[in-house]
C-alpha cells in the first residue's frame, strides 16, 4: 500500500487515518478544500485492488445515483490506467477483477435495504452531518462483519446534529477523529485560496464556517433559531416523561411522493410534552395507523392537515376516513397561511418541553428549517425552502395552530387542559 499511496501523492493525513491502524470508525471533518472525499475515494479503490472488499457507500439522502459518490469513484478510475484497468462500472456499481464491489444506497428511507446488507467490510457515509439518529441506529449494527470499518466525511453544520455530538464531540471506542482544512491539501488551488481570502474579508463568521470548520451558530435563515436556542438554554430539551394518566395526541403533515412525519403530544397544565417522532415515506396511510396504535401510549386525537379530507394514500377512501375506520379519533386542523402558523408556532415554543432522544431526528429537522435564500443577492424570501427538513416542521406548525385554535373552539375546564 505504502508504494502505490506514495505514487499517487495522497495527503499525509490519508494515510495516518484511512490506510493504517484497526479501526472501527475513521472520521475526517473539516472545512472546504481539504480533498476528503477525494482521499477516501482514492484510499478505497486501493484497498480494493490489495484484496475483496464489499463497500457501501452511503449518505442520508440519495433520491438517485447521482446524488451518491458513483461519479468521484469513477472519474479516479478513469484517471490511473490501472485503475481503469482492474475496475468495471456498471449503472449502480462497480466492481473490481478480484471480487470487490461498491454499492451505493440512500439511509434515510431503505431500512429494509440496509438492514439486508451483509458481509460489508467498510461502509463510507459522504456528507454525514446530515444523517440522523434513527438512521445511524439503523445502519451501526447492519455494517456487523468481523474487523468491519465505518468511515465518514463531512463538514460540520450545528454541534447539535447527530453526527457531530456522536463521533466529534463524544466519540466511540476504537475510532480515528482528523479535523481536516485546506491547509492539510497540498494541492489546494490558487482560485479557492483567492475565494477563501475574498470570503474571510466579506464574512468572518461565514469563513469560519466554510473554510476552517467550525460549526455555525445558526443556519442562516433558520426560522426557529432562537426558540430553540432559549429552549436548550431552559433545560427544555432532554428527558421528557410519559405520563401514562394523560392522552397522547398525533399531529401530522402527510406525504404523497414526500414525507409523512408525525409529532406525538401530551398536555400537562400548561406545558406541552413533545414526547414522540416519526417520519417516513413511500408507505400507505394503514402503515401510520399501524404504528400510532403500536405506539405504548394512551392515544387521543389525531391531527390531520385540511387535505386528509382529499388525499387517498393507496385507498379509495379519504385519510381522515381511514383514520375513523381504524377506531381512532380524528380532526381536521383549521387552515392557516404559512406565515401564520410559524407566528403560531413561536407563540406555543415557550411550553414546549422536547424529549431529547425520541424526538432527536424532528429536533434536527427543526434546526434546518429556514427561509430560502437567493444565491445571488443573498437576500432571505419570505417563503421556507422546500426540502428534506420542511415536513416534520409542517407538522409542528400543525401542533402550533391546532393549540393556538382550540382554546377558542373546544374547551373543557373540568380536564385540566383542553386536550384532556
Amino acid at each position: 500500500m505504502s508504494t502505490l499511496s506514495v505514487e499517487l501523492s495522497l495527503p499525509d493525513y490519508a494515510n495516518s487515518v484511512l490506510l493504517s491502524g484497526d479501526y472501527r470508525y475513521r472520521v475526517l471533518y473539516g472545512g472546504r478544500g481539504g480533498a476528503k472525499s477525494w482521499a477516501v475515494a482514492i484510499a478505497l479503490l486501493l484497498l480494493g485492488v490489495q484484496k475483496p472488499i464489499r463497500v457501501l457507500c452511503a449518505r442520508e439522502f440519495q433520491n438517485s445515483m447521482r446524488d451518491s459518490v458513483q461519479k468521484l469513484l469513477a472519474d479516479q478510475i478513469n484517471a490511473i490506467p490501472y485503475l481503469s484497468a482492474f475496475y468495471t462500472m456498471q449503472n449502480n456499481v462497480i466492481k473490481g477483477l478480484n471480487g470487490t464491489e461498491f454499492a451505493f444506497e440512500g439511509l434515510r428511507y431503505n431500512v429494509t435495504k440496509i438492514k439486508s446488507f451483509e458481509g460489508v467490510d467498510i461502509c463510507w457515509i459522504e456528507e454525514a452531518q446530515t444523517v440522523s439518529k434513527t438512521s445511524w441506529e439503523v445502519l451501526i449494527p447492519t455494517i456487523r462483519k468481523p474487523g468491519s470499518e465505518i468511515w465518514l466525511t463531512f463538514n460540520p453544520d450545528l454541534d447539535t446534529d447527530e453526527t457531530y455530538k456522536r463521533f466529534v464531540l463524544t466519540p466511540p471506542t476504537n475510532s480515528i477523529v482528523k479535523k481536516v482544512g485546506w491547509q492539510d491539501n497540498p494541492w489546494f488551488p490558487d482560485v479557492l485560496h483567492q475565494e477563501m481570502l475574498d470570503l474571510k474579508a466579506r464574512d468572518a463568521d461565514s469563513y469560519l464556517h466554510v473554510w476552517e470548520g467550525f460549526c455555525r451558530q445558526a443556519l442562516e435563515g433558520a426560522i426557529y433559531a432562537r426558540e430553540l436556542r432559549q429552549a436548550q438554554e431552559d433545560n427544555r430539551i432532554g428527558r421528557v416523561p410519559y405520563e401514562a394518566s394523560r392522552e397522547t395526541h398525533c399531529f401530522i403533515d402527510l406525504g404523497r411522493a414526500d414525507k409523512t412525519a408525525i409529532w406525538f403530544v401530551q398536555q400537562v397544565g400548561f406545558e406541552y410534552r413533545v414526547i414522540d417522532f416519526y417520519e417516513n415515506r413511500g408507505y400507505g396511510w394503514a402503515h401510520y395507523i399501524k404504528l400510532i396504535k403500536d405506539r405504548p401510549y394512551v392515544m387521543g386525537t389525531v391531527y390531520l392537515p385540511h387535505d386528509a379530507q382529499h388525499v387517498l394514500l393507496a385507498s379509495d377512501r379519504t385519510i381522515e376516513m381511514q383514520t375513523r375506520d381504524a377506531g381512532l379519533k380524528a380532526m381536521i386542523v383549521p387552515r392557516s397561511s404559512v406565515e401564520a402558523g410559524i407566528d403560531a408556532a413561536r407563540q406555543v415554543f415557550n411550553k414546549c418541553w422536547f424529549d431529547e432522544e425520541r424526538c432527536a431526528d424532528g429536533l434536527m429537522a427543526l434546526r434546518h428549517y429556514r427561509y430560502d435564500i437567493d444565491p445571488d443577492t443573498g437576500k432571505v424570501s419570505s417563503r421556507p425552502l422546500h426540502d428534506d427538513y420542511s415536513h416534520a416542521a409542517d407538522a409542528f406548525r400543525y401542533f402550533a395552530v391546532a393549540m393556538t385554535e382550540a382554546p377558542r373552539n373546544k374547551p373543557n375546564r373540568h380536564s385540566g387542559g383542553w386536550m384532556g
